[in-house]
């Protein structure tokens, strides 16, 4: 049996393993390359092959990578629109993606992770109707009815009495 000895190295890796074949040997290679944690905020500039180790890039500004993947292309940064009720929370960096929060005056539709991804403008309580919950960032506003003798112009947080 014909015994080779491989040593490889990667980045802060290194691995040696014994292989009888050089079949073997490159898909061996392959899954290594698979393997290899790339580090966050990097593309693949070129893979490995049996005579050269991978090399990376740094993501251009405006693309993220958040964990190794291996890719020979970062991520588009979400875009927080603010035509949609959105603002930045933070901003997107070459190892983290944006996240986006409802804007004053807007509440969360829809999120993904911990950050929102659709937002719609709080309710507008209408005349004769008071404002029974505030909304907040997650919740829309709740309006409630006034009573018999009592008024609100909807802005109120509390209906007020009729004076005489």
């Amino acid at each position: 049996m014909n015994e080779t000895v491989v040593h490889i190295s990667v980045t802060l890796i290194n691995f040696t393993f014994k292989i009888n074949t050089f079949s073997l040997y490159k898909k061996i290679l392959h899954e290594i390359k698979l393997l290899v944690f790339f580090s966050t905020g990097n593309r693949v500039r070129t893979d490995c092959t049996e005579f050269r180790s991978t090399s990376c890039l740094p993501c251009m500004e405006g693309t993220f990578v958040n964990h190794p993947t291996g890719l020979k292309q970062c991520f588009p940064c979400t875009n927080c629109d603010p035509g949609s009720g959105l603002r930045i929370k933070s901003s997107c960096t070459t190892t983290s993606d944006a996240v986006c929060e409802a804007q004053g005056g807007f509440y969360c539709t829809d999120s993904t992770k911990n950050s929102c991804v659709a937002a719609e403008k709080h309710t507008r309580c209408q005349p004769g109707q008071y404002i029974s919950q505030k909304g907040t960032a997650s919740k829309d506003t709740v309006c409630s009815d006034c009573r018999d003798a009592t008024f609100s112009d909807g802005t109120f947080t509390s209906c007020q009495p009729h004076t005489q």
